[in-house]
């Protein structure tokens, strides 16, 4: 609501409506995450700045889009969120946001009225609207509306790469950072329809009377959208890129997949930075017994999974990474590594503004080392926060160290389009006969395409649907 007075904002805004976060109950996740749930409620847009100071200097702005797939998170659902430490190393503007999530921002109810025509896509239309608020009212935070950076990590990093390819978006942010996003295709509106004919029938909704969902309670419709994900499974046509609700390619908000077949056009002249955590599928966090995982143990496990691919993925693997543990060779198998690096390509393929991968490779200490370097764990060394996100990093001189490092790469990133700065060894621009890749460890190093023939064959499987 519009207000003509000055507003309080001593507290973080309503998140969206999602469902109840279980994680808690896995004593190990939580001890790591140390998740901040907030208070849900359907008005949700919000969004939140951190700046140096009121001053009129034209700064870079750094967009931060929270992760939890398109389901679920808010942008404070971390410690490791907080802007302030970035704001100050760097000289930056950071904003981050709430959208609609799940089956308030991603239900397609487009057959069922045109007030419903964007229905798709209305999650990631939020985030537009929250970039036009940037554009016209960040100059008065100190931030520069033409040098704006949206970076966002899982969930957040796929809607980085939805942004891309949205005509909506084009020309509100003027560089990209996707962190450890796993894939380059959406949903169709087939895949769409059939989700949203289940989640109504549930209801008991028609085209008569449709108008009824709005009077439906937020826990109500999280119920409805579980169902209908219960009865789809967790297959997806090769054509979509994940199960359950996401943006969906409707030919005009989103004309096309973000990376596919091609890395979007409308954002060619976009630098464009992207990559992964080395232990992504980390299996260890909460198991420790695993940690004993022999030869044997591993083969059945990965045979479980992929049955008669399984002899193929552990023969690849295991030549890529000969002296790996057991168990370190199950937290390879992730769709993340090999689809950064395939979006790296496509976008060099444009042969237009440059593109920049890196993997983020640094154990931490904590759980006895077990999570490795885990899924999120980069994100407070990204915010110059590894003393904040302590349950994450230890809060040890190394972790500040590589933080400072890392968080310098972003904010150069934003500020210029480049992440090299004296801390790193040089960091070449990706291309294909290159593949070169930043490896951000206690020692930092560029690599040329570490994980070669395990890349390419994951890339097969998880891109492909080979699973």
């Amino acid at each position: 609501m519009p207000w003509d007075k000055t507003k309080d904002c001593l507290v973080y805004g309503p998140i969206s409506p999602q469902k109840i976060d279980t994680g808690w109950f896995q004593q190990e996740y939580g001890f790591l995450y140390q998740w901040i749930d907030g208070m849900q409620d359907e008005d949700c847009l919000r969004l939140n700045v951190w700046t140096p100071a009121l001053d009129g200097k034209k700064r870079p702005v750094m967009f931060w889009i929270h992760g939890g797939g398109f389901f679920s998170g808010s942008s404070r659902e971390h410690p490791s969120y907080d802007g302030e430490n970035l704001v100050k190393l760097g000289d930056v503007v950071v904003v981050s946001i709430n959208h609609r999530l799940n089956i308030h921002g991603f239900l397609d109810l487009s057959d069922y009225g045109d007030k419903y025509a964007q229905s798709a896509n209305v999650g990631m239309l939020d985030i537009v609207q929250a970039l036009e608020w940037v554009r016209d009212n960040i100059a008065n935070f100190g931030g520069d509306k033409d040098n704006v950076t949206i970076f966002g990590q899982s969930g957040g990093g796929t809607k980085v790469i939805t942004l891309m390819a949205m005509p909506s978006a084009k020309g509100l942010f003027h560089r990209a950072i996707s962190q450890s996003n796993s894939i380059v295709q959406v949903a169709t509106p087939a895949y769409a329809k059939q989700i949203t004919e289940i989640v109504l029938s549930n209801l008991g909704l028609n085209k008569e009377n449709i108008a009824d969902i709005h009077k439906i309670k937020p826990i109500r419709l999280q119920e409805a959208i579980a169902y209908a994900e219960g009865k789809m499974g967790g297959k997806v046509p090769a054509d979509v890129g994940r199960s359950g609700l996401q943006p969906v390619v409707d030919g005009k908000v989103l004309p096309t997949h973000p990376f596919d077949p091609t890395a979007p056009a409308i954002t060619a002249n976009v630098p464009f930075m992207v990559g992964t955590c080395r232990n992504e599928a980390s299996v260890a966090i909460g198991n420790a017994e695993i940690e004993n995982l022999d030869e044997e143990g591993l083969k059945k496990r990965i045979a479980e999974k992929y049955k008669n691919k399984a002899d193929l993925i552990y023969q690849t693997l295991r030549k890529a990474h000969p002296d790996a543990k057991p168990v370190e060779i199950l937290t390879y198998i992730s769709a993340q590594n090999p689809i950064a690096y395939l979006q790296a390509s496509r976008k060099a393929a444009q042969n237009a503004a440059p593109a920049y991968l890196y993997m983020f490779a640094w154990h931490t200490p904590q759980l006895d080392g077990r999570p490795r370097a885990f899924h999120c764990s980069e994100i407070p060394f990204a915010f110059a926060n590894t003393d904040i996100a302590e349950n994450y990093t230890g809060a040890s001189a190394a972790a500040r160290k590589l933080g400072n490092k890392v968080a310098k790469a972003w904010i150069n990133f934003a500020r210029h389009g480049n992440p090299n700065h004296d801390g790193l060894p040089q960091w070449p621009a990706f291309n294909d006969a290159n593949g070169a890749m930043m490896v951000f460890n206690n020692k930092c190093e560029v690599k040329n395409d570490p994980d070669g023939d395990a890349r390419k064959l994951l890339t097969r499987l998880f891109y492909n649907k080979d699973v």
